[in-house]
């Protein structure tokens, strides 16, 4: 048996990590500007949350939901007091894509509806009714289109009004700031609105802070920096580091109903003791702060390449986007070589989002001498 082969593979093979660095088979070292789509929050192999993992296997390492977790309260806690959202619930689920999917399912059993308003450019996951509210036909299979999602532009209240008004849709689905759709960035003026908008039609809110929430942008979560309230949050990615977690933030006003959710693996004791972990290391060792400092430091000198690049630049800055340690520098070119020469010729770990972005999801703990390593290697390879 092989592989369902239905990923494009870089050449490299990391075999050990340590902070924001990576080794391969070969003892390369790499500095790691991408985290795993976003995944990896508090540096590879956190000492402290190898130690968690370690602890936790020893004493047990799953049960199902159908006995008490008290690390499931314990972590519950954890996230109100990161977030501010003490007064909220926790459901635990196994990815983003799964949070995604039952945030969708409350908001539809709280109003009574089927319909759904989704973004242009959104990306919210791979399973039936996360990619349904996906926009990319290319990955939305014949099954997947039989939900009822519109697509909104981005921005446009007018548009949103005309759907809502309709009195049909039971949630409007935004990322706190699109990551796979270019680093877009609804504005605070935008989400004040479509907070609105969806009280006046009863329209539930849900905000997607799979990739840019748990501290990315700087604030906890993205939409923090418009002091709206949403209905319901969908996290995962650096939710633990790795370990495989997804989670809804579920506001008082919805009511629990046994049997209503549910999951095998979600909330398994060693996703907790992974994320309890997280949470710990993200308060002690101010990784907020540290991401809203080392990200507005790679902005600004990104903005200055852009500003000094004179016309034999071979890689031209068009545009840089983003907040925090979640950046997309937009060029006026396709990256795929620029991406290549990082990653083979200055062993330095990018994403891409589109044919010309490159996207940085570096891990929360990246140090400004290593956020210098990336603006000296990029600052050589766009004008040779």
């Amino acid at each position: 048996m092989d592989l369902f082969n239905v990923y494009s593979l870089f050449d490299v093979t990391p075999v050990r990590a340590r902070g924001c660095r990576v080794w391969d088979k070969d003892g390369v070292q790499y500095l790691d500007l991408y985290g795993g789509h976003a995944v990896i929050s508090v540096g590879h192999c956190h000492p402290v949350y190898v130690q968690a993992l370690t602890d936790q296997l020893n004493k047990i390492g799953f049960y199902s939901n159908s006995v008490k977790n008290p690390l499931q309260v314990e972590l519950a806690k954890a996230v109100g007091e990161l977030s501010g959202l003490e007064d909220w619930s926790l459901f635990l689920a196994n990815s983003g894509a799964e949070a995604n999917e039952n945030a969708l399912k409350l908001a539809s059993f709280s109003t009574g509806r089927d319909e759904v308003l989704a973004f242009k450019g959104s990306f919210h996951g791979r399973t039936s009714g996360a990619v349904a509210v996906t926009d990319n036909p290319k990955i939305v299979s014949p099954f997947n289109a039989v939900h009822k999602v519109s697509f909104a532009p981005l921005g446009d209240l007018e548009a949103v009004d005309n759907y809502l008004s309709k009195g049909t849709f039971a949630s409007v689905i935004i990322e706190g700031i699109q990551g796979v759709g270019g680093i877009n960035i609804p504005s605070p003026e935008f989400l004040l609105g479509l907070r609105d908008l969806c009280t006046k039609y009863g329209t539930v809110l849900i905000l997607d802070e799979v990739q840019s929430g748990y501290g990315r942008t700087g604030n906890f979560f993205a939409f923090q920096r418009s002091s709206i309230r949403p209905d319901l949050i969908s996290v995962a990615k650096g939710m633990a580091n790795g370990f495989p977690i997804g989670g809804v933030l579920i506001s008082p006003e919805f009511e629990a109903v046994k049997g209503m959710l549910g999951t095998t693996f979600g909330g398994n004791y060693l996703a907790m003791a992974a994320a309890l972990a997280v949470a710990r290391i993200i308060k002690e060792e101010k990784l907020l702060d540290n991401a809203a400092k080392v990200g507005a430091y790679l902005k600004e000198e990104l903005l200055k390449m852009k500003g000094a690049q004179g016309p034999d630049c071979k890689y031209p800055i068009a545009d840089v986007r983003g907040e925090g340690l979640m950046l997309g520098v937009q060029f006026g070119c396709p990256v795929s070589p620029l991406r290549q020469e990082l990653l083979y010729n200055r062993h330095i770990f990018t994403g891409v989002s589109g044919s010309s972005m490159i996207r940085l999801l570096a891990p929360l703990c990246l140090s400004m001498e290593e956020a210098g390593e990336f603006i000296s290697a990029i600052g050589e390879l766009i004008v040779t």
